[in-house]
């Protein structure tokens, strides 16, 4: 009975996930582990400032975890390191750990996708490269970082 709640509970709730790269300092480490919950989206979509783990599109057997910044219909730039959406300028100093270099955009997201960046911006491979994220890709929103214990949070 056991196996069969946790195995219910990996397939439709919550899952465990290991962080990879520094595309997400200062807010998650490589190495560190977090929870997502894989429940919220199927009664919800992801809003600007979710940090979401989903399948690469280029690779979809690897996962990556970014932060949403735009919605279908947004108009996503940036502009001598400041990231605009929809012409205004986007507060990040909560999560932002520096601004990108260069100028990106515009570009408008397209209808069922979102545009996802790393809060290390120079140190992220996403959208900006690759292109805009397939929604259908999103497996859950990052939800607790579990380990290490010195650092249990709810994920910013």
């Amino acid at each position: 009975m056991t196996a069969v709640v946790f195995l219910l509970l990996v397939t439709f709730v919550v899952q465990g996930y290991k962080v990879s790269g520094s595309c997400m300092e200062p807010n998650l480490f490589t190495g560190e582990r977090l929870l997502g919950n894989k429940f919220i989206y199927r009664f919800e979509k992801p809003v600007r400032g979710d940090v979401v783990v989903f399948k690469y599109p280029d690779d979809p057997k690897q996962m990556f975890i970014k932060r949403v910044i735009g919605l279908p219909g947004d108009v996503v730039e940036i502009r001598k390191g400041t990231l605009y959406v929809n012409s205004k300028p986007l507060d990040e100093h909560i999560y932002r750990k520096n601004p990108a270099h260069g100028d990106f955009g515009p570009e408008k997201v397209s209808a069922d996708r979102l545009f996802v960046l790393g809060d290390n911006r120079d140190e992220s491979n996403d959208s900006r490269w690759w292109g805009e994220l397939p929604a259908k890709n999103v497996q859950a929103k990052a939800w607790i970082r579990y380990w290490p214990l010195g650092r249990l949070a709810a994920i910013p």
